[in-house]
């Protein structure tokens, strides 16, 4: 029952959080500089002002922003998220035509991090002043302080010119012929340096954090009474250390998860790779804000998720934490 109140209790913050951020993002766009309709005819080939007028009448662009305000909203509530400027069709679609590779881009590189980078810091942990512990600690912050798309460049510079043996742009080989099979390895081929790329940053992160994380609970006085009481290290990392550790690395991965479009702008459009980083860079190119709006309120969304999620982790790895 505890845990059904939390939920809902969360649910409700969620809520009007979604609200709010609603609402800026479309004041935001207000504000911004530049006319939707002189771009979208631009691309028709004509400004003149007849033209102007309506297309600002086709979009509703000639209301008052309260209007303009209260007829999203409306919208929002029946789960139409627009039309696109540029594209001339359904937001929702354009946006579910590029979510799954980004899910599968960011997810991928969040997954090698996570489980490589906590590898990484329990290992160090052992023994603080070896030299492999002061590799991680160096390779860390090597690692974080890499503007990723340097790395993208670097990756793309050593694996398709010195070294080619990955592609480096789009997502799949539309050439390619055969079974399912050869399409999946396709696509896992050209995956590999961009989540690689994206990869690097989480790890140095997850790698740091869990060294330091372990040295605190390494130092408490329940693993002293384990170790005191003939256990096997193994057995104290994995059943006693490693549980109470993780909590500040869940942290950081419910946070890292929300923020899916944030984290591949970078990499998608370095790597050229068809999600929807690209196609949010592509909308604030050409102005397009009813795509924009829409993948900004779908991050929001994503950010108010996962830390959900990561409350409800939190009652999972340490019963001490009551729900409220």
């Amino acid at each position: 029952m505890a845990w059904l109140q939390l939920i809902i209790k969360r649910l409700f913050y969620a809520l009007i959080l979604i609200l709010a951020v609603i609402v800026l993002n479309f004041l935001l766009i207000q504000l911004a500089p530049g006319d939707p309709a002189e771009v979208i005819a631009g691309e028709m080939g004509g400004a003149t002002e007849e033209v102007l007028a309506s297309i600002r009448e086709r979009y509703g662009l000639d209301k008052p922003v309260p209007v303009q305000l209260g007829l999203y909203l409306t919208s929002i509530l029946r789960g139409d998220l627009g039309d696109s400027y540029y594209y001339n069709a359904p937001v929702s679609k354009l946006i579910l035509r590029r979510l799954g590779p980004t899910l599968l881009l960011v997810v991928t590189a969040i997954i090698i991090a996570l489980f490589l980078g906590t590898f990484l810091g329990v290992i160090a942990s052992q023994r603080p002043s070896s030299f492999f512990s002061s590799f991680v600690t160096v390779f860390s912050l090597v690692g974080y302080a890499m503007p990723v798309f340097w790395t993208a460049m670097m990756f793309i510079l050593l694996f398709a010119w010195i070294w080619p043996i990955f592609p480096v742009s789009d997502m799949r080989n539309f050439l390619l012929e055969g079974p399912w099979w050869r399409h999946v390895l396709d696509v896992a081929h050209h995956l590999v340096l961009p989540a690689v790329t994206l990869a690097l940053i989480y790890l140095a992160q997850y790698s740091r954090l869990a060294r330091s994380s372990m040295l605190d609970v390494l130092s408490a006085d329940y693993v002293r009474t384990a170790r005191a009481k003939g256990l096997k290290e193994p057995v104290i990392i994995a059943k006693h250390a490693l549980r109470n550790a993780l909590l500040p690395i869940i942290t950081i991965a419910g946070l890292q998860f929300g923020g899916v479009i944030s984290g591949a702008v970078l990499v998608e459009t370095v790597f050229n790779w068809p999600g929807l980083g690209t196609l949010a860079l592509d909308s604030i190119l050409r102005r397009d804000y009813p795509i924009l709006m829409a993948i900004l309120l779908f991050s929001s969304i994503m950010v108010i998720v996962f830390n959900i999620l990561t409350d409800l982790c939190y009652q999972l790895i340490d019963p001490r934490l009551k729900t409220r």
